[in-house]
């Protein structure tokens, strides 16, 4: 059905077009600030709750896949089903769990939103086509890049959740000040969250051993990396020398 739909050729167009458009996108977000959460700005839209604004935004791709790999003709096979489960573990956790643990009434905006509906509509595209259309999947569970992407990501997973946790404990009930995150990565960087997300798809890349999986680590790494930055300056200018002497990163410890 998908390959009936979209060409190979088309498909590779669409990839390299992706990965053209996550350049510009790293380069613009370092220079205007994605307004949500911590760097809030209304100027993105109407602010719509966080707990409905992340569950609309983010289940678009995790329904997507569904589709893709319902109407797939190897959704049984081992390979695709194994990338299937790793790809929809995150999504189901972001799309149906972390808006219910999403403490106080923050809000986004909803420009933002529907920004990350339209890219993980197209990222579904991206990684589905590959992985129940056009990946080749003979020996894929043999080989060494599937076991080492897979924990890789499992990592990042890990990662990810408890970093969501310290944040989501920083405030008692009622408290309206913000803090310095500690523990885990934040030792180490200052955006220890997007650091446990950029790893799930580094991860997921090399498990996938594809280009789409690379677009999509590029992606991520686009969107997150400036973001990281802006918080971190935002840290600096709040907390000056009691957040400057953690001597942390921004997002990949040791390096940036």
């Amino acid at each position: 059905m998908f390959s009936e739909i979209i060409s190979l050729e088309s498909y590779n167009i669409f990839l390299i077009a992706m990965a053209v458009i996550a350049v510009f996108v790293f380069i613009a977000l370092y220079f205007v600030e994605a307004g949500y959460g911590y760097l809030f700005n209304p100027k993105y839209g109407f602010p719509v709750p966080n707990k409905v604004a992340w569950v609309l935004m983010e289940c678009p791709v995790f329904f997507a896949m569904a589709f893709l790999w319902w109407m797939s003709p190897v959704r049984f096979e081992a390979a695709p089903l194994a990338l299937f489960a790793i790809f929809q573990l995150h999504y189901f956790q972001r799309s149906f769990i972390f808006p219910l643990l999403i403490r106080g009434n923050s809000k986004m905006p909803v420009g933002i939103m529907l920004m990350g509906m339209i890219f993980n509509t197209l990222n579904a595209v991206m990684q589905g086509g590959w992985i129940f259309y056009y990946g080749n999947y003979e020996g894929w569970l043999s080989k060494p890049y599937f076991y080492i992407g897979a924990l890789v990501f499992l990592f990042g997973f890990i990662t990810n959740l408890h970093s969501d946790y310290v944040i989501r404990n920083l405030r008692k009930p009622g408290d309206t000040k913000h803090y310095i995150p500690k523990g885990g990565m934040f030792k180490y960087v200052s955006s220890a969250n997007y650091f446990g997300e950029f790893m799930e798809w580094v991860g997921f890349a090399i498990a996938s051993w594809s280009w789409a999986g690379a677009v999509f680590a590029l992606w991520t790494f686009a969107n997150l990396g400036p973001r990281s930055a802006s918080l971190y300056k935002r840290y600096e200018k709040e907390f000056g020398e009691e957040f400057t002497s953690l001597k942390r990163k921004r997002i990949i410890p040791f390096i940036y």
